[in-house]
């Protein structure tokens, strides 16, 4: 059986790796945070959010969350039963069904925005041209 051989990482590329997953937890930290401020899951508070950009299919809404159309089905039946989500059909296909934030929604996902701080009081200490010189990077390592 051949042995696979595996490269040491260097300790910058270490060290990178190591801040980023230091970033996305207090991310995920402050959204879960952010979330039960409005009596809502992480889940359904990101379900939300796709929907007050615009309505979507729910096996749509599933590949975006990475989840299964069923648990979005649930996810939606619960946001459904608060008056934040409507079901209603596809005007370009009938049989489809979009789920589409409310009114009420659509202000529950703006103040969940709002309260994020983490992002924002990070980046407002960085310069217009670094935050724009780190947009670039992160969209060249997503497109890698």
């Amino acid at each position: 059986m051949a042995t696979q051989r595996i490269t040491p990482i260097d300790p910058l590329t270490l060290e990178v790796v190591e801040l980023i997953g230091t970033v996305v937890a207090r991310y995920h930290e402050e959204y879960e945070e952010a979330a039960a401020g409005h009596a809502l899951t992480g889940a359904q508070a990101r379900l939300l959010s796709l929907l007050s950009l615009e309505p979507l299919p729910m096996r749509r809404l599933a590949r975006k969350l990475k989840c299964e159309p069923s648990n979005v089905t649930g996810i939606v039946d619960r946001l459904e039963a608060r008056g934040l989500v409507q079901r209603r059909p596809d005007p370009n296909d009938r049989r489809v069904k979009l789920a589409a934030a409310t009114p009420e929604g659509r202000q529950v996902a703006k103040g969940l925005r709002e309260s994020l701080d983490f992002a924002r009081e990070p980046l407002a200490a960085l310069s217009e041209e670094e935050r724009l010189g780190l947009r670039e990077l992160l969209r060249k390592m997503l497109a890698a």
